[in-house]
């Protein structure tokens, strides 16, 4: 029998009920009612890494159908909008959008393209950094690295040297071991934090700055694999097979709806509009509806705001108060962000500042958006412009380590324009999208200035 992840409806109840938790719904006597049907049934509560039960739960499916539209049909209690006019105006900070230049070729003309090359740069050196060691906790990380000699992280882990028993307590990501470790790392592999930017900028090339959240919906059925999808984007491509449109989509059994999955797709937006995180963030929110809601659209946005003033940004704070002026000042994200801010500009040690954050959301799958936000706002800021500090420390979190990595080194890699000659490969990306396998990032970086004067 063929387990797929994170859509089978018995794999998806567990994790509503967590989200019901966080959202402010887990006290509701009507959700305390549905979890106590659930367990009764023997189902299972949310597994903290794995998508996917033994194949014995599908036993459960029928009830687990009629539970995820019951929890669903229960609105959040808390004033997180997702709705984009309601968003802004949660943001008393929200910029006035527009370049200073007062137009799409203004804002180009302003660019560096050393900074756009060294974003795409900082994204891939960030991901592959993280590639490896994604699903190992903080602890495994370090002694990984403090048994290679890498510690404090400064370059590609190795296996090499690497003692027997620390190498079977703590296993490599066996899908990106093959070719994200120092000694076999030949050209940028394949990532789905590096897809998306690439869907991205097709977006634009193909439907310009006025592109709907149906043109992405139609994107990715013609050109992204099903498998190469997970969490909230797999069970929103699901949706559109089965005839729902955005932004249902985002939201019919689907307890991934503020997990990380926008958050990783939206630094071309950014790119595309040098010092307007205001048209970044709308242009966001339109990709991000499609598969999040709340505080999953907030990350997209928070994102590709800071990719914005990352290309015109004098520092990493800058970048940073960007992104957090175009998230609601009352969600979960700004508070968890704030928060984040203020330890890594007040401790020294960033281990201390992980500590905190780990204190703080230890609770939250490890894909999530606000705990892998608060740790790339906490690494840019501790950072203060060090390349290799900054993507050290997203990978050091130990949460989405490629993910958090590549959202850092974006940003880093723009602020500096460019990035120590350590982090880079041979220009040729990997990827299974029509048209980009073996593309160089010079050429992306290309792409992506004529898609600010578009």
């Amino acid at each position: 029998m063929i387990r797929l992840t994170w859509v089978q409806p018995e794999d998806l109840v567990g994790h509503e009920l967590r989200q019901a938790g966080e959202d402010g719904r887990g006290d509701l006597p009507q959700v305390r009612e549905l979890a106590g049907r659930w367990h009764a049934a023997g189902g299972h509560d949310a597994p903290p890494r794995a998508g996917a039960s033994e194949a014995a739960a599908a036993r459960l499916r029928p009830l687990a159908e009629s539970l995820l539209d019951e929890l669903a049909a229960i609105p959040s209690p808390l004033a997180e909008p997702s709705d984009l006019d309601a968003i802004v105006a949660a943001c008393p900070d929200w910029p006035a959008a527009g370049s200073a230049a007062g137009s799409a070729a203004g804002s180009a003309a302003k660019a560096d393209p050393a900074r756009l090359l060294g974003a795409w740069q900082g994204r891939a050196a960030g991901c592959v950094l993280g590639k490896p060691v994604e699903k190992i906790p903080r602890a495994g990380i370090r002694q990984i690295a403090e048994a290679t000699g890498n510690w404090p992280i400064t370059g590609w882990f190795t296996a090499e040297g690497l003692p027997a028993e620390i190498s079977s307590r703590w296993p490599w990501n066996r899908r990106s071991a093959v070719n994200s470790l120092a000694e076999n790392i030949d050209g940028i592999p394949e990532d789905d934090d590096l897809n998306y930017p690439l869907l991205a900028l097709s977006v634009l090339e193909r439907h310009g700055r006025g592109f709907t959240t149906e043109d992405v919906a139609k994107l990715w059925l013609d050109e992204l694999p099903a498998g190469r999808t997970f969490t909230a984007e797999r069970v929103a491509y699901r949706n559109l097979l089965d005839g729902f449109e955005p932004p249902e989509t985002a939201t019919r059994r689907n307890p991934f709806r503020e997990w990380i999955g926008a958050f990783i797709r939206t630094d071309v937006y950014g790119w595309a509009n040098p010092g307007d995180p205001a048209t970044a963030a709308e242009l966001a929110w339109r990709d991000a509806r499609l598969t999040h809601t709340a505080n999953g659209i907030y990350g997209a946005m928070f994102v590709a705001a800071m990719c914005a003033a990352s290309l015109v940004a004098g520092s990493a704070r800058e970048a940073v108060e960007a992104g957090l002026s175009v998230v609601p000042r009352e969600s979960r994200l700004h508070e968890a962000v704030s928060l984040a801010v203020a330890d890594a500009a007040r401790e020294p040690d960033f281990e201390r500042v992980i500590d905190l954050l780990h204190q703080r959301h230890g609770t939250l799958h490890w894909v999530h958006t606000i705990n892998n936000a608060a740790l790339v706002a906490a690494t840019l800021i501790h950072g203060a412009g060090d390349f290799t500090a900054t993507i050290a420390g997203a990978v050091a979190g130990g949460w989405d380590t490629d993910s958090a990595g590549a959202t850092a080194g974006s940003v880093a890699g723009a602020l500096n324009g460019g990035v120590p000659d350590r982090w880079l490969m041979r220009d040729s990306l990997a990827s299974s999208l029509t048209g980009f396998d073996g593309v160089g990032l010079g050429e992306l970086a290309r792409r992506t200035q004529e898609m600010m004067a578009a």
